[in-house]
């Protein structure tokens, strides 16, 4: 059975299943970029397929490549920190469900060997994998991205919700981004 089925046929996710709804990452063998998200959004869920939104546009602007690359290309992997859609919630969706990540992630991880970069969507990701207290802001841990680099880099979820923030934070996209695309497209172009 592959890891796929295995999701898919843990109890916890039982009532997705029953449903019809299937767990939604993509890990090619292949990867040398990984972006670890939160949740699928609704869309993606009904669609079965990645970033496939107005986030997704932002978040491939900002990597500075193409769909064709981001989704056909093998070379980009996307897990995140739950696999399903987790609902609605009062201002958007719901928290990913705690305890997904530990208990997949590890097995997902190692089926990719040729991973070069992390990038960390928002801050679930961010949280789990940098290892933060509870009290660290989204933007500081933004602010200093260099102390994560080379393995990961943190940013903010491309969401249209957080237009205020980027508003806000103009040096996300002047100074931060312009490295994420060098760091990028060096990866990509390279041979390893």
């Amino acid at each position: 059975m592959s890891l796929f089925d295995d999701i898919k046929a843990d109890p916890e996710n039982s009532e997705y299943t029953k449903q019809g709804i299937d767990p939604i990452f993509v890990t090619p063998k292949t990867a040398k970029i990984l972006i670890i998200g939160q949740a699928p959004g609704l869309k993606v869920q009904q669609t079965g397929i990645m970033f496939n939104d107005a986030s997704g546009d932002r978040l491939r602007e900002w990597l500075g490549i193409s769909k064709e690359e981001f989704y056909d290309s093998g070379d980009i992997a996307v897990l995140p920190m739950d696999f399903y859609y987790p609902g609605k919630g009062k201002s958007g969706d719901l928290p990913p469900r705690k305890g997904i990540a530990e208990k997949w992630h590890p097995k997902l991880l190692a089926e990719m060997p040729n991973i070069q970069l992390t990038i960390l969507v928002g801050s679930y990701s961010q949280r789990y994998y940098l290892q933060l207290k509870s009290s660290a802001t989204m933007t500081k841990t933004i602010k200093n991205w260099q102390q994560y680099w080379p393995q990961y880099f943190p940013i903010v979820h491309p969401s249209p919700r957080n237009n205020i923030w980027l508003a806000k934070n103009p040096w996300f996209e002047q100074e931060v981004i312009p490295t994420l695309q060098k760091r990028v497209r060096d990866i990509l172009n390279s041979k390893s």
